[in-house]
């Protein structure tokens, strides 16, 4: 037992040790140079005119901290179950080339995003709400340390179930999950980064429609009934939870004429 407890903290200490400076090296960045390097250069692009305080922002921070050790609490248990032999796929996945290497990237990042969307929808429909997302959206002028700002049961939800059943499903190089996890701390720091970065179209569309911008999830912390999605809007159009003036506040935010109501 002694040496299982041991070897559960080493595991912990590691995933600890490669995320945490990740996060806060990118989160710190982002906030960094977005809100002070380039704060002024850059005002035409805040998506909001208030700024939040400082004591949000260490809030914000200290909460996200808390997070990342939940997450490296469930890699134990995936560390684990690979050891008892419980994911064969993700090793006979490292044998299957650098197509599929891309190829599982893609699908795990597009069944993550299906699992928020369901499970975003879930807390903020459900009785749990107060206890799951509250923390979440007690940042209602979102910033970069706002990312993984989550109540407890939130930041499991988030990790466990998703990283313990996918590589069981899914052959997935191991590979994959350090790239993986990479995106979800990029994407999800700039989707609360408060600032509109994504380039518009001709016609006052984002380029790649497809994918979400800040605009998008910072509708959601303004009017929480819109926007559940995570990296890509189709859920939200698929399902009409997409906010209806959506494209009109990411022109105004990115500079550039609003787009065309859509007709009828």
């Amino acid at each position: 037992m002694d040496k299982l407890f041991i070897d559960a903290a080493r595991i912990w200490l590691l995933n600890i040790a490669i995320v945490l400076p990740v996060y806060v090296i990118f989160a710190g960045g982002v906030w960094f140079v977005l809100w002070v390097l380039l704060g002024r250069v850059l005002r035409p692009r805040k998506i909001r005119e208030a700024t939040p305080t400082p004591r949000q922002l260490r809030t914000e921070f200290l909460y996200s901290v808390r997070s990342v050790a939940i997450f490296a609490t469930a890699s134990i248990g995936v560390t684990l179950l690979a050891r008892a032999g419980a994911y064969p796929l993700s090793d006979l996945a490292a044998t299957w080339g650098p197509v599929w290497f891309w190829a599982s990237l893609a699908l795990m990042i597009v069944g993550q995003d299906a699992y928020i969307y369901w499970l975003h929808r879930w807390m903020h429909r459900s009785r749990w709400y107060r206890m799951l997302h509250r923390r979440h959206h007690l940042s209602h002028n979102p910033s970069p340390f706002t990312a993984y700002s989550f109540d407890l049961g939130e930041a499991v939800l988030m990790t466990a179930p998703f990283a313990i059943l996918w590589p069981a499903i899914v052959p997935t190089p191991w590979a994959v999950s350090l790239l993986f996890l990479a995106h979800q701390i990029f994407r999800n720091t700039l989707l609360h980064a408060g600032y509109e970065l994504t380039p518009a179209r001709a016609d006052g569309r984002p380029w790649f429609d497809w994918l979400t911008t800040s605009t998008h999830h910072d509708l959601h912390h303004g009017e929480a009934g819109y926007n559940y999605a995570a990296w890509f809007t189709w859920w939200d159009r698929w399902m009409g939870t997409e906010h209806p003036e959506y494209h009109v506040r990411y022109a105004r935010a990115a500079g550039v004429a609003p787009a065309r109501a859509p007709t009828a």
